[in-house]
This record gives structure tokens, C-alpha cells and sequence, in this order.
């Protein structure tokens, strides 16, 4: 059997995470429950739309969980001082500048599990992250995008 690879974790991922696990198992599995037995109440469940949603739900919720847990058993969270300011590395802030428009952008670079665009959370899987990872400021990196080959320029490394 491959060696599971551990999952890095910033102490907010790390906690979001655990939040997520906890809500489902306190909340969420109790919310679909009600909602199947309820359903079941309306009788014949054979053709019951409110049942199979509810039955899918709970298969999506419980296959989460399963999914949550072997992320945090695997987990290890990423101290602060791990994260390095003299090159970008897992946890870092970056700030990049987009060498065509010169626009700049913030970037905290995560592992894929904690990853949201929106938030400024890339992965350090990402062609972006993969770009940028071990590059020192000043460095020019190239990243292949669908739109073509963009540069940016690393501006700032920090905590």
C-alpha cells in the first residue's frame, strides 16, 4: 500500500476543517435524519422524491465526514515559524505583480485541501503555486494559463 502523504495545514485551515467535521456530525446528520423520518411518514417511500433527496443528502454528508477525517488524521499543522520569508514557501503571503497590467494581487499559498480563489488561498499544487514556490522577491515566474503564458513578479514574501 502507497504511503499516505501528509496534508499540511495553516492553524486557520486546520480549524475550519474541524469546524466542517463537527457540524456534520452534530448537526447536519441529525437535520437529514429528522428529514428522512419525516419523509417515511408520508408513506410509500417507493416513489417518494422528498426521501430519495434526503437518502442522497445523507450519503453526500456521510461520505464528507469519511473524507474530513482521513484529511485530519493525516494532517500537521504548519507552525509559524516553519514559514519562511526569505523564499515563498507553504504558508506564505505572497504579493505578486501581473507584469502586462502591472496589477497586483495577495496570495497565501495552502496546501489543496484549504484552497479557495476567493479567499486568496491557492494551492501549492496549483500552476501558480508551483510557479512561485521556492522563488525568492524580485523573481519572475511564468505560469501556462488558458488564456497563455503569464508573468508575475514576486513583490512581497511574508508571514
Amino acid at each position: 500500500m502507497a504511503e499516505e502523504k501528509e496534508v499540511l495545514l495553516t492553524k486557520e485551515g486546520l480549524s475550519k476543517l474541524e469546524s466542517e467535521l463537527e457540524h456534520l456530525k452534530s448537526v447536519r446528520r441529525e437535520e437529514v435524519a429528522e428529514r428522512i423520518k419525516q419523509a417515511i411518514a408520508f408513506g410509500d417511500i417507493s416513489e417518494n422524491s422528498e426521501y430519495e433527496d434526503a437518502k442522497n443528502e445523507q450519503a453526500f454528508i456521510e461520505g464528507r465526514i469519511i473524507s474530513l477525517e482521513n484529511i485530519l488524521k493525516k494532517a500537521r499543522l504548519m507552525e509559524d515559524t516553519e514559514i519562511r520569508t526569505d523564499v515563498v514557501s507553504f504558508g506564505s503571503r505572497v504579493t505578486l505583480q501581473e507584469m502586462k497590467s502591472g496589477r497586483e494581487i495577495a496570495v497565501t499559498l495552502v496546501s489543496s485541501v484549504e484552497s479557495k480563489l476567493k479567499d486568496g488561498k491557492i494551492s501549492n499544487e496549483s500552476p501558480v503555486g508551483k510557479a512561485i514556490l521556492g522563488k525568492k522577491v524580485n523573481s519572475i515566474v511564468e505560469v501556462e494559463a488558458p488564456a497563455g503564458l503569464i508573468k508575475y513578479k514576486i513583490v512581497k514574501v511574508e508571514r
